[in-house]
Protein backbone atom coordinates (compact mmCIF):
# COMPACT_ATOMS: atom_id res chain seq x y z
CA UNK A 1 0.00 0.00 0.00
CA UNK A 2 1.19 3.60 -0.60
CA UNK A 3 0.88 5.78 2.31
CA UNK A 4 2.07 9.53 2.87
CA UNK A 5 1.68 11.74 5.69
CA UNK A 6 1.99 15.49 4.39
CA UNK A 7 2.09 18.60 6.17
CA UNK A 8 1.31 22.28 6.17
CA UNK A 9 2.93 24.09 8.82
CA UNK A 10 0.99 27.29 8.65
CA UNK A 11 -2.09 26.05 9.34
CA UNK A 12 -0.65 22.80 11.15
CA UNK A 13 -2.70 20.43 8.92
CA UNK A 14 -2.10 16.40 7.96
CA UNK A 15 -3.00 16.09 4.44
CA UNK A 16 -3.37 11.51 3.64
CA UNK A 17 -2.72 10.08 0.15
CA UNK A 18 -3.73 6.48 -0.21
CA UNK A 19 -3.21 4.17 -2.94
CA UNK A 20 -3.28 0.34 -3.43
CA UNK A 21 -0.48 0.15 -5.58
CA UNK A 22 1.62 2.52 -7.51
CA UNK A 23 -0.17 2.99 -10.79
CA UNK A 24 -3.41 2.78 -9.22
CA UNK A 25 -6.36 4.80 -7.78
CA UNK A 26 -5.54 7.27 -4.95
CA UNK A 27 -7.42 9.04 -2.45
CA UNK A 28 -6.72 12.50 -0.54
CA UNK A 29 -7.57 13.44 3.03
CA UNK A 30 -7.92 16.82 3.91
CA UNK A 31 -6.14 18.70 1.09
CA UNK A 32 -5.39 22.46 1.57
CA UNK A 33 -5.30 24.74 -1.56
CA UNK A 34 -1.82 26.31 -1.19
CA UNK A 35 -0.52 22.24 -1.28
CA UNK A 36 -2.33 21.04 -4.70
CA UNK A 37 0.78 21.19 -6.38
CA UNK A 38 2.78 19.69 -4.31
CA UNK A 39 -0.34 17.34 -4.12
CA UNK A 40 -0.09 16.56 -7.77
CA UNK A 41 3.62 16.34 -8.58
CA UNK A 42 3.79 13.47 -5.72
CA UNK A 43 0.52 11.67 -7.47
CA UNK A 44 2.49 12.19 -10.65
CA UNK A 45 5.66 10.95 -9.46
CA UNK A 46 3.76 7.80 -7.88
CA UNK A 47 2.08 7.26 -10.99
CA UNK A 48 -1.23 7.63 -9.30
CA UNK A 49 -4.93 8.71 -10.79
CA UNK A 50 -6.57 10.95 -8.01
CA UNK A 51 -10.24 9.69 -8.12
CA UNK A 52 -11.67 10.96 -4.51
CA UNK A 53 -10.69 14.10 -2.01
CA UNK A 54 -11.97 13.98 0.61
CA UNK A 55 -12.57 16.63 4.00
CA UNK A 56 -13.52 14.91 7.59
CA UNK A 57 -15.17 18.11 8.44
CA UNK A 58 -15.34 22.34 7.04
CA UNK A 59 -12.17 23.49 8.23
CA UNK A 60 -11.79 27.08 10.03
CA UNK A 61 -8.03 27.23 9.84
CA UNK A 62 -7.22 26.93 6.29
CA UNK A 63 -9.30 27.26 2.91
CA UNK A 64 -9.80 23.38 1.35
CA UNK A 65 -8.27 21.84 -1.89
CA UNK A 66 -11.23 19.86 -2.59
CA UNK A 67 -12.41 22.53 -5.72
CA UNK A 68 -9.06 22.96 -6.76
CA UNK A 69 -8.50 19.33 -7.01
CA UNK A 70 -11.56 18.54 -8.47
CA UNK A 71 -11.37 20.99 -11.27
CA UNK A 72 -7.60 19.97 -12.78
CA UNK A 73 -7.84 16.17 -12.04
CA UNK A 74 -11.76 15.54 -12.01
CA UNK A 75 -11.63 13.62 -8.86
CA UNK A 76 -14.99 13.31 -6.97
CA UNK A 77 -15.11 15.31 -4.04
CA UNK A 78 -16.47 13.79 -1.13
CA UNK A 79 -17.93 14.55 3.10
CA UNK A 80 -20.08 13.19 5.25
CA UNK A 81 -23.63 13.56 4.12
CA UNK A 82 -24.07 16.65 7.24
CA UNK A 83 -21.82 18.62 5.16
CA UNK A 84 -23.58 21.89 3.44
CA UNK A 85 -20.21 22.54 1.13
CA UNK A 86 -21.40 22.81 -2.48
CA UNK A 87 -17.60 21.53 -3.36
CA UNK A 88 -18.82 18.05 -2.36
CA UNK A 89 -20.62 15.87 -5.16
CA UNK A 90 -20.59 12.48 -3.24
CA UNK A 91 -21.61 12.42 0.66
CA UNK A 92 -21.61 9.22 3.28
CA UNK A 93 -23.46 8.25 5.79
CA UNK A 94 -22.12 6.63 9.43
CA UNK A 95 -22.07 2.38 8.14
CA UNK A 96 -21.16 3.08 4.13
CA UNK A 97 -17.58 2.71 2.94
CA UNK A 98 -15.06 4.72 1.06
CA UNK A 99 -13.74 3.02 -1.58
CA UNK A 100 -11.09 3.40 -4.32
CA UNK A 101 -9.39 0.81 -6.44
CA UNK A 102 -8.38 -2.18 -3.38
CA UNK A 103 -8.78 0.36 -0.28
CA UNK A 104 -12.15 0.55 1.81
CA UNK A 105 -12.78 2.79 4.50
CA UNK A 106 -15.62 2.55 7.05
CA UNK A 107 -17.40 5.61 8.01
CA UNK A 108 -18.16 6.72 11.54
CA UNK A 109 -19.90 9.86 12.27
CA UNK A 110 -18.12 11.84 15.29
CA UNK A 111 -19.84 15.21 15.46
CA UNK A 112 -18.66 17.49 18.47
CA UNK A 113 -15.36 19.46 16.51
CA UNK A 114 -18.30 20.55 14.24
CA UNK A 115 -21.58 18.89 13.49
CA UNK A 116 -19.86 17.46 9.87
CA UNK A 117 -17.06 15.72 11.27
CA UNK A 118 -16.58 12.46 10.23
CA UNK A 119 -13.77 9.43 10.92
CA UNK A 120 -12.63 7.03 8.42
CA UNK A 121 -11.12 3.74 9.45
CA UNK A 122 -9.11 1.45 7.46
CA UNK A 123 -8.01 -2.01 8.67
CA UNK A 124 -5.21 -1.01 11.80
CA UNK A 125 -5.92 2.95 11.54
CA UNK A 126 -8.21 5.66 11.92
CA UNK A 127 -8.40 9.09 10.56
CA UNK A 128 -9.70 11.13 12.96
CA UNK A 129 -9.69 14.53 11.76
CA UNK A 130 -10.12 16.73 14.54
CA UNK A 131 -12.09 15.00 16.71
CA UNK A 132 -9.32 12.91 18.35
CA UNK A 133 -6.08 14.79 18.31
CA UNK A 134 -2.83 13.41 19.81
CA UNK A 135 -3.12 14.64 23.38
CA UNK A 136 -5.79 16.47 22.63
CA UNK A 137 -9.55 17.05 21.14
CA UNK A 138 -11.05 19.21 18.69
CA UNK A 139 -12.71 22.92 20.15
CA UNK A 140 -15.96 22.62 20.38
CA UNK A 141 -16.79 26.47 20.52
CA UNK A 142 -17.94 27.16 16.69
CA UNK A 143 -19.28 26.07 13.77
CA UNK A 144 -22.42 24.21 15.79
CA UNK A 145 -19.53 22.24 18.51
CA UNK A 146 -20.81 20.34 20.90
CA UNK A 147 -18.97 18.99 23.50
CA UNK A 148 -21.76 16.70 24.83
CA UNK A 149 -21.51 15.29 21.27
CA UNK A 150 -17.74 15.41 20.88
CA UNK A 151 -17.37 12.80 24.11
CA UNK A 152 -19.80 10.64 22.64
CA UNK A 153 -17.76 10.74 19.28
CA UNK A 154 -14.68 9.59 21.39
CA UNK A 155 -15.74 7.56 24.29
CA UNK A 156 -18.46 5.84 22.79
CA UNK A 157 -16.66 5.61 19.05
CA UNK A 158 -13.13 5.60 18.66
CA UNK A 159 -12.00 4.86 22.38
CA UNK A 160 -13.76 1.70 21.46
CA UNK A 161 -11.47 0.29 18.59
CA UNK A 162 -8.26 -1.87 19.07
CA UNK A 163 -6.65 -0.06 21.66
CA UNK A 164 -3.35 -0.53 19.06
CA UNK A 165 -5.12 1.00 16.24
CA UNK A 166 -3.44 3.72 15.00
CA UNK A 167 -4.80 7.21 15.34
CA UNK A 168 -3.75 9.64 12.49
CA UNK A 169 -5.75 13.25 12.82
CA UNK A 170 -6.04 16.40 10.65
CA UNK A 171 -3.79 18.88 12.60
CA UNK A 172 -1.17 18.66 15.39
CA UNK A 173 0.89 21.75 16.25
CA UNK A 174 3.51 20.19 18.41
CA UNK A 175 5.07 17.72 16.11
CA UNK A 176 3.64 14.34 16.93
CA UNK A 177 2.60 12.34 13.71
CA UNK A 178 0.39 9.72 14.87
CA UNK A 179 -0.54 8.14 18.31
CA UNK A 180 -2.65 4.86 19.34
CA UNK A 181 -5.69 4.79 20.53
CA UNK A 182 -4.28 2.93 23.73
CA UNK A 183 -1.69 6.13 24.06
CA UNK A 184 -4.36 8.31 24.00
CA UNK A 185 -6.63 6.44 26.78
CA UNK A 186 -3.79 6.54 29.06
CA UNK A 187 -1.87 9.49 28.14
CA UNK A 188 -4.73 12.26 26.71
CA UNK A 189 -4.95 15.02 29.35
CA UNK A 190 -8.51 15.39 28.39
CA UNK A 191 -9.45 12.16 28.68
CA UNK A 192 -8.73 11.77 32.12
CA UNK A 193 -12.39 12.46 33.08
CA UNK A 194 -15.13 11.09 34.92
CA UNK A 195 -18.15 11.68 33.05
CA UNK A 196 -19.59 13.11 30.34
CA UNK A 197 -20.63 16.18 32.07
CA UNK A 198 -16.77 16.75 33.42
CA UNK A 199 -15.66 16.90 29.85
CA UNK A 200 -18.44 19.33 28.77
CA UNK A 201 -17.27 21.21 31.84
CA UNK A 202 -13.46 21.11 30.67
CA UNK A 203 -13.98 21.96 26.66
CA UNK A 204 -16.66 25.02 28.01
CA UNK A 205 -13.96 26.54 30.19
CA UNK A 206 -11.12 26.77 27.34
CA UNK A 207 -10.49 30.26 25.98
CA UNK A 208 -9.14 29.90 22.89
CA UNK A 209 -8.22 32.81 20.49
CA UNK A 210 -9.81 32.44 16.52
CA UNK A 211 -8.00 29.72 14.39
CA UNK A 212 -5.70 32.31 12.12
CA UNK A 213 -7.09 31.75 9.01
CA UNK A 214 -10.83 31.30 10.19
CA UNK A 215 -11.77 34.96 8.41
CA UNK A 216 -10.84 33.32 5.21
CA UNK A 217 -11.57 29.88 5.66
CA UNK A 218 -15.15 30.34 6.61
CA UNK A 219 -17.16 32.38 4.30
CA UNK A 220 -20.85 33.40 4.93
Amino acid sequence: MIFRQLFDSVSGTYTYLLASRRGGEALILDPVLEKVDRYLQLIAELDLKLVKAVDTHLHADHITGLGALRDRTQCITVMGEQSKADVVSMRLAEGEKLTIEGISLDVLYTPGHTDDSYSYLMGDRVFTGDTLLIRGTGRTDFQNGNPQQQYDSIFNKLLRLPENTLVFPAHDYKGDTVSTIGEEKAFNPRLQVKSANEYVALMNSLKLPNPKMMDVAIRP
